[in-house]
């Protein structure tokens, strides 16, 4: 399920406009995907110059992004992160839908711990309401049951497919992901919760009232919102 949109050059304005907020001796969590690669390539060339930053990343992607731009990195349990910077896949206002990238989990774990969770995205993301697929992190000897209790909820669930390989996405943790439709969400953190209370769910991609800045990149510069 992951979702592709806006130019190189937005992602790159709203990556590089986040790292602005990051100073020396800071703790950033590195997010996943495309736009908070820009954000991990402008860091390293901003170490590569002198700051001095640690990073902790929120996938293997993320760290092998983090490794060639020459970001030190420390574990959760090392450190906590005073800024994390991550992208979405879907935003309506400070509520998001992530997890296109499956590494939804990690990101809410290092997002969450953080002092400030900064959003970076083009305009492509942004929506009134969500209403994008939300991705949930499942158990593997769970799926059916799992399956079965979206359903119940009102939603469309959908195992996610390989690209590359035979069989299903198995995320960094060894689980599977779902990807579940239920058209708009008027009420996002019901919704969270009702996902968070089905058991054998490992985590779900909607990011409720987490969010403190959106960095948005557009043709012309970055328009950002903060709360």
């Amino acid at each position: 399920m992951k979702r592709t949109g806006g130019t190189d050059e937005q992602k790159r304005r709203a990556g590089e406009s986040a790292a602005d907020a990051v100073d020396d001796g800071t703790v950033v969590g590195l997010g996943t995907g495309s736009t908070a690669a820009t954000a991990i390539r402008e860091l390293g060339r901003r170490v590569d110059s002198g700051l001095d930053i640690r990073g902790i990343p929120t996938s293997y992607e993320s760290r092998q992004a983090a490794r060639e731009a020459g970001i030190p990195l420390v574990s959760l349990a090392e450190a906590t992160p005073d800024i994390a910077i991550d992208g979405a896949d879907q935003v309506a206002g400070f509520d998001l839908i992530k997890g296109g990238g499956a590494a939804h989990a990690r990101e809410k774990l290092v997002d969450a711990a953080a002092d400030r969770f900064l959003v970076v995205a083009d305009g492509t993301k942004l929506a009134a309401t969500l209403d994008a697929p939300v991705p949930i992190e499942v158990l593997p000897d769970a799926e059916p049951v799992v399956s079965a209790d979206l359903e119940t909820l009102g939603g469309s669930p959908t195992l996610r497919d390989a690209e590359r390989k035979d069989g299903p996405v198995v995320t960094d943790n060894g689980n599977l992901v779902v990807d579940c439709e239920f058209g708009a969400i008027a009420d996002p953190a019901a919704l969270a919760a009702d996902l968070a209370g089905i058991p054998g769910v490992v985590e779900h991609g909607l990011f409720v009232d987490l969010a403190d800045e959106i960095h948005v990149g557009t043709e012309t510069g970055v328009d950002v919102t903060e709360r």
